[in-house]
This record gives C-alpha cells, sequence and structure tokens, in this order.
C-alpha cells in the first residue's frame, strides 16, 4: 500500500520547490490519500473522496455507485490493503480543466487470506473537480502476480 504521510509530501514538494497548498488540491494526491485511507482502515475518509456515481472496474466486475462499492467491496480492498505494502512504481497526473487522470503502476506484497501475494498492478483513476476538492468518479484496476 502506498503509504505517504501529509508531512512528508509536503516536505517533498517544499524541496522540490512546490507550493504545499497545490499539492493537497492535487488530484495524485487525493488518490494517494484513496489508498492511505484504505490501508487505514478509515471507510469514511475513503468513501469521502468517490464521487457518489464512481464507477469502479476490477477483475472484470463493475461497481457503478459509491454505495454499491461501499456494500460489496470496500471491506475487502480495505483488509486487503492492510495485510499488503502498496509500492507506487510509477505515477503521472493529467489535469484538463475540471476534469484529471491519474495513472499509475504499482507493486505489491503481502498475504491475503493467509497467503502470500506479490503483485504488479496498473490503476487508472478519473477525477473531477468539485469546488476545492478533487473526487474520484472512475477507477479502473488491474493486476498480475509476479514471476
Amino acid at each position: 500500500m502506498f503509504k505517504q504521510s501529509l508531512a512528508a509530501s509536503v516536505l517533498a514538494a517544499a524541496l522540490a520547490g512546490v507550493h504545499p497548498a497545490s499539492l493537497a488540491a492535487s488530484p495524485a494526491h487525493t488518490v494517494a490519500a484513496f489508498h492511505n485511507a484504505l490501508a487505514g482502515g478509515d471507510r469514511v475518509a475513503a468513501l469521502a473522496l468517490l464521487s457518489p456515481a464512481v464507477a469502479i472496474y476490477e477483475a472484470g466486475h463493475v461497481e457503478r455507485s459509491r454505495d454499491e462499492y461501499a456494500r460489496e467491496h470496500l471491506g475487502g480492498d480495505i483488509a486487503f490493503a492492510q495485510s499488503s505494502t502498496r509500492k507506487v512504481l510509477k505515477q503521472s497526473e493529467r489535469i484538463d480543466g475540471n476534469t484529471a487522470v491519474v495513472w499509475e503502476e504499482t507493486e505489491t506484497t503481502g498475504t491475503s487470506r493467509g497467503k502470500p501475494v506479490h503483485a504488479f498492478g496498473t490503476g487508472t483513476m478519473v477525477l473531477e473537480k468539485q469546488g476545492d476538492d478533487w473526487k474520484i468518479v472512475h477507477v479502473h484496476w488491474s493486476s498480475r502476480k509476479a514471476k
């Protein structure tokens, strides 16, 4: 799981000459906050970062709303995030007005249902600017086992 504190993000941004306020409002920070909420077991924070009409595509399944995700899959994602470590290998972001896309390549290690896990994943999240905040409106995750 991508575990990076806001303080560490602000320090890294300061060293890079980026104003911390722009970091806090960035789509990439919203994605990181979502994954940190999962790893921290914080359902409320994770759901707050998702649009009510979010569409989540994973392993050939589609969840068509935040409520459906909360009911059907969020608990499993939290359990997995808490028993594994997610490392972001590559990340890029594109912002076009009130829409942004964040692409990630990740490596996850740990356990799932008592079995060892070592997987590489890709993720695409589409975000929409709502007021001062970025909300996740679409997620597409896929992964493969490491060789």
